[in-house]
């Protein structure tokens, strides 16, 4: 029986039936993790031979100085954005929203879906984000009738896959996109007594970055020469500068503010073991690509994080705001070689369910089966 990554690139390279699909999501910058997804989407689709049509959540500002503007800058971004999505749901088959929680709904994912309805385009919510939870147990009742009447739902991670369920809502699984051939799992380096620690969050509040930042000082009680590098950009970023300077880090701790996709690789390389402090979560690519990296990856129990590493197999998992026990899997982790080793070989292995080819043949199927309810209905 042929693998359904071997049927959908066949299918491609024949030019079979392919539905007409419209993304519909933001692009760096700033890079996110649904910005990064997006890009790489539209990116591999392009590079398989399905060019796909995109209308961007997060356009500039036309003239520039409107996004100086707090007011106006919304209406000059909304009003395109929706002429936008008028034009292309109307030269598409299928709409591929990536959506969010909160106004990033009401304001791009809801308006998508209205305009696809009224001309005719079957709708595939793409959904994302840690709090979903809170967000549908607020919202008004049109959110989730809305969510009830699209073509498919489909979500990251198991761990939203159990929220929509607890809304009525059946979803199902296509992971994020890993590009391996970006990342070069290198062999443990021998780091001595000088480990260099990374954290490649951006600096808000539902990161956490305190939290890794006490972690690394503890852990400098057996190993004054390590080195922490926080890779992120954010509103965070003065409070953090004061507690490193609180905590006597000095010059130990670099914040390199934020680093375009194609040099993550390179902070990998050079990597020990990397920190996820966050709170809030779904399934963060951080993870995958330290997982891609041979990086050992030390993280919150956070959302759906439990879904993608395996605890004591993958990686080493710790309760939220819990410095003490960051900094007591971390020296696990650095203390024991082999461990590393081991929990960066499954870890590898993981990574490869979210390699491109896999992923690419569970969206087209699913394009095809939301083109299918389209011409049904």
């Amino acid at each position: 029986m042929k693998r359904l990554e071997d049927v959908s690139m066949n299918a491609i390279e024949q030019g079979q039936s392919l539905p007409r699909v419209c993304v519909v999501g933001p692009l760096p910058p700033p890079s996110g993790g649904m910005a990064n997804q997006c890009e790489q989407l539209l990116r591999l689709w392009g590079e398989a031979g399905m060019p796909v049509r995109h209308v961007r959540t997060n356009a500039p500002y036309a003239p520039a100085w409107v996004g100086r503007l707090p007011v106006l800058r919304a209406a000059f971004r909304l009003i395109p954005y929706l002429w936008a999505l008028w034009r292309a749901a109307g030269q598409s088959q299928v709409m591929h929203v990536l959506a969010n929680s909160g106004w990033a709904w009401h304001l791009f994912a809801a308006p998508a879906v209205l305009i696809a309805r009224a001309r005719g385009c079957a709708v595939i919510i793409n959904y994302r984000g840690g709090n979903a939870q809170p967000f549908f147990a607020s919202a008004p009742a049109y959110v989730l009738r809305m969510l009830a009447g699209v073509a498919l739902r489909v979500t990251p991670s198991r761990y939203l896959l159990r929220v929509f369920a607890d809304f009525g809502l059946a979803a199902e699984v296509i992971p994020n996109i890993i590009d391996l051939s970006r990342f070069n799992q290198q062999p443990l380096r021998a780091f001595d007594t000088a480990p260099h620690i990374v954290v490649t969050r951006n600096l808000e509040a539902i990161y956490d970055i305190p939290t890794a930042i006490r972690a690394f000082a503890q852990l400098r009680a057996s190993f004054p020469a390590a080195r922490l590098t926080v890779a992120g950009s954010g509103p965070e970023l003065a409070s953090l500068q004061a507690l490193v300077a609180e905590l006597g880090l000095g010059e130990a701790v670099r914040f390199a503010g934020r680093i375009e996709n194609a040099a993550i690789p390179a902070l990998y390389a050079e990597a020990d073991c990397m920190l996820n402090p966050s709170t809030v979560d779904n399934m963060p690519i951080s993870i995958l690509e330290a997982f891609a990296s041979g990086v050992p990856v030390v993280s919150t129990a956070a959302g759906g994080i439990p879904d993608m590493l395996d605890d004591g197999r993958t990686g080493l998992l710790v309760p939220i705001g819990d410095a003490p026990a960051m900094a007591a899997a971390a020296l696990r982790v650095l203390q024991d070689p082999a461990l590393a080793a081991r929990f960066c070989q499954a870890a590898r292995q993981e990574a490869e369910g979210y390699a491109w080819p896999r992923v690419r043949a569970q969206w087209l199927d699913a394009y095809r089966r939301a083109a299918a309810q389209r011409s049904v209905a």
